[in-house]
């Protein structure tokens, strides 16, 4: 079997490679990906030299491109890891999120009915929910709950979402979506909130906080939801959608002081910043359905899975 994973040499994307190639050694392997500022060949260096691994520098919005690879490879599944994801850049610049979140999917989805395809896979966010209110942890998202989208990225996430499920439809595609929560691990670009803090907390410079720190979300080890999308392209169900969260919810301050703590920092380095526009409150994720289906289950204690972050980004960022 053949998986085209596009958005490979980023942070989940790699991840994913990695863990797979590892997990199932007859699977070929076949990387996509336009090498954006938050890519990193150098994720991929352990399965470069692999026969069964193929990398391909490309944009997915290139319809030309795609086809060929399409039409060389004959990939059994694509899981659609490439995208634009950070909330701030889709604030400023919303243009370019709708043309890789949803033309490029939509020229992936066209390429898969050039060959046939076995499923098509597209990588998801809890944030095409909305959010929750604080204070309310019995309220969470179900795979039912309607779309409300609040930012350029959530709202192009879930176009791209009912896209995918429009092409099931309309040109019997086999679709799959997974929707996950806040995912932290190694090779996350330092805009995220995680690598941010600890990058900034090892320089002794103020780390940023929105708003008054209390926005909540979920937090997943990128391995287990890495695992989660394994189970979903063995066993998941054309059509449906899958949540996956790590039943960690914690505020923006809390989780920065925690990684302070680790690296023995001052509370006094968290500087509060202007509210980000429509910032959503709070995530949380009801998997039940993954759960009792597919028969998955956090594996990484969120403390001990932080430690080890942070000592990753603590190795990564030594140095001058």
């Amino acid at each position: 079997m053949t998986i085209l994973v596009t958005g490979g040499a980023g942070f989940i994307g790699a991840n994913f490679i990695l863990y797979m190639m590892k997990a199932h050694r007859d699977l070929q392997i076949l990387c996509l990906d336009k090498l954006t500022y938050a890519a990193d060949l150098s994720y991929l260096a352990p399965v470069a030299g692999s026969p069964r691994f193929r990398f391909v520098k490309g944009d997915i919005c290139d319809r030309d491109a795609v086809y060929q690879l399409f039409e060389e490879e004959h990939p059994d599944v694509v899981v659609n890891f490439a995208a634009e994801s950070h909330v701030d850049r889709s604030i400023e610049d919303p243009s370019l999120f709708l043309k890789t979140n949803i033309l490029g999917t939509g020229v992936l989805l066209d390429g898969c009915r050039t060959c046939g395809i076995h499923r098509f896979h597209q990588v998801s966010t809890d944030e095409v929910y909305g959010d929750l209110p604080l204070g309310r942890p019995d309220l969470l998202f179900t795979e039912e709950s309607p779309l409300d989208p609040h930012s350029p990225y959530s709202s192009s996430k879930a176009s791209a979402d009912l896209l995918a499920l429009a092409y099931r439809r309309t040109y019997g595609i086999p679709v799959t979506i997974s929707r996950c929560s806040n995912n932290y691990g190694p090779f996350q670009y330092p805009e995220k909130l995680i690598p941010l803090t600890i990058k900034r907390a090892l320089q002794d410079r103020p780390i940023p906080l929105y708003g008054d720190g209390k926005n909540v979300r979920d937090w997943l080890y990128v391995e287990d939801h890495c695992r989660a999308i394994d189970l979903i392209l063995r066993k998941g169900k054309d059509g449906e959608i899958y949540n996956i969260g790590g039943h960690r919810e914690i505020s923006n301050r809390d989780l920065i002081r925690r990684i302070l703590h680790i690296l023995g920092k001052p509370d006094t380095l968290i500087t509060p910043v202007p509210d980000r526009p429509g910032h959503d409150r709070r995530y949380g994720m009801d998997t039940q359905k993954i759960r009792t289906h597919l028969g998955w289950q956090v594996e990484t204690d969120f403390e001990e899975g932080l430690k080890q972050t942070v000592a990753w980004y603590v190795e990564r960022y030594k140095g001058p």
